[in-house]
């Protein structure tokens, strides 16, 4: 039940972020308003929302998982009402932001509060179940927002959530474990720094390849020279917030995180791996629109093999992971996902089914292998103190992924090669995914349930091993021996 109650808080962000740009055209023609003012409605969601994930699994861990679930759901609800009565273009924008700001605590908290309710041993399951049920509502996305929108109109896609949210809280008063709170205080001031510093370089990576970006007619210089010093400026914000925080008596992020080998390495292959995603994203429906004279209906179909697989065969790596292990299975995931790249890249010219749906399925089959193992490690790798906060760091760390996907993408786009250019630079990034895993987790990690870590207390001191239980939860953890950093 706690499971459910997870699926249907995180459903919530999913069914709204792929159902709402369907109703996009016919929002912007009852407002009247400009291009601009519509692409704010899914920018400012975007911007909260990877601003602040990170703070949203802090505060997971200081206040408590369940807790702040239940409170980010009920967020969620208000602002989503909030959105469906907006009068004009800018309320919507304002409630959107809002709406980002729940879901930056739903997101994080119900991922860590699966990590404090099943063992280590189950996890991977459990967490597949998430992933498949987050793939199928993503699908589901634009076919629901669409009927819904041409039948009872655009604030229709805001008032699904309200039913979900209650029941969703609801549950959670039932059956959500009694939540075990973190005696420390959270770090205001480290969240100001951090919020402002990736909100400037979300805000910038979502700038690159937008029209105002990219018009040479009008002041070509002043928008590149604005996205460099707001980039520059969150580049800085975040060595200040590193300085803040070895400083701070109470820091956000404890200095040990970096220091853990396993949990550092799979955030850089969660950062490669979604990053390569977001730019066959992005270049590939361009070329089945523009090219290959599909319509839109069409060209969705086309990802259907990729939604579909990771929908239906998540659930099945992730119980194949907690019986083998995750370091062969977040090596052959990435892997996989590059060989699919390439045969889109290298069969453009082919029929649909060699060069777009074959490559797809693979694509499909590699992500199903990947996502639970690749977020149920990093939320193993720390303690289960951490585990909120380490939730946060992981969505962060793809959301941040998926926007510089989409710049890279655009950048390459105008290009006369452009779709191989950037299917290239996505198998290249999932194959840095791939050699990351290879090099971070131990090859002694037989089981899901052992979890790879490497706290300051060990780093550099040789092999140590602690075992631990709390009640039924399994939290066996495996330190990484010098033999394996030597390898």
């Amino acid at each position: 039940m706690v499971l459910t109650a997870c699926v249907l808080a995180s459903s919530m962000a999913f069914i709204d972020g792929t159902a709402l740009p369907v109703a996009l055209p016919i929002l912007r023609a009852d407002f009247g308003a400009d291009l601009a003012s519509v692409q704010w409605v899914l920018n400012g969601y975007m911007l909260a929302l990877a601003s602040l994930t990170l703070i949203g699994g802090a505060l997971a861990d200081v206040y408590g998982k369940a807790r702040m679930l239940g409170l980010g759901c009920v967020l969620f609800g208000l602002t989503s009402g909030a959105c469906a009565l907006a009068p004009s273009p800018t309320w919507l924008i304002a409630a959107r932001i809002a709406q980002g700001t729940a879901a930056a605590i739903v997101t994080p908290a119900s991922l860590a509060l699966i990590g404090a309710t099943y063992p280590r041993a189950e996890r991977n399951r459990a967490i597949g179940v998430w992933a498949a049920a987050s793939a199928l509502t993503t699908a589901g996305g634009p076919v629901l927002g669409g009927w819904l929108t041409e039948t009872f109109g655009w604030p229709s896609v805001f008032w699904i959530n309200p039913p979900l949210a209650l029941a969703a809280v609801g549950v959670l008063l039932v059956f959500a474990p009694k939540d075990g709170r973190i005696h420390r205080r959270f770090d205001l001031i480290g969240a100001g720094i951090l919020a402002a510093a990736i909100g400037a370089l979300t805000w910038a990576l979502s700038q690159i390849g937008s029209a105002e970006a990219l018009d040479v007619a009008s002041a070509p210089a002043q928008p590149a020279t604005l996205l460099m010093i707001v980039a520059c400026l969150g580049i800085v914000g975040l060595a200040v917030y590193a300085f803040w925080e070895r400083r701070s008596e109470h820091p956000m992020t404890p200095p040990r995180l970096l220091e853990n080998r396993a949990f550092l390495g799979l955030n850089v292959a969660t950062l490669m791996v979604y990053a390569g995603v977001s730019i066959m994203f992005f270049v590939l429906p361009f070329d089945l629109v523009e090219r290959r004279a599909l319509s839109s209906t069409d060209a969705g179909l086309a990802f259907l093999p990729f939604t579909l697989g990771v929908g239906l065969l998540s659930n099945v790596f992730g119980r194949l992971a907690d019986k083998i292990g995750t370091r062969a299975i977040l090596i052959a995931g990435p892997a996989g996902a590059a060989v699919a790249y390439v045969c889109m890249a290298l069969g453009r010219a082919e029929s649909l089914m060699l060069g777009v749906i074959g490559p797809m399925t693979l694509l499909g089959l590699s992500f199903a292998v990947l996502v639970a193992p690749l977020t149920a490690s990093a939320m193993s790798s720390v303690d289960q103190a951490d585990e909120g906060l380490a939730s946060g760091i992981n969505n962060a760390a793809s959301r941040i992924a998926q926007l510089a996907g989409v710049a890279l993408a655009a950048g390459v786009a105008p290009f006369a090669s452009g779709y191989e250019i950037g299917l290239a630079v996505a198998a290249a990034t999932s194959i840095a995914g791939a050699l990351t895993a290879l090099m971070t987790l131990a090859p002694h990690a037989a089981k899901a349930g052992v979890a790879l870590s490497e706290p300051a207390s060990a780093a550099g001191s040789g092999s140590h091993r602690s075992e631990s239980r709390s009640g039924d939860q399994t939290t066996d953890r495996a330190m990484i021996s010098a033999q394996a950093e030597d390898q």
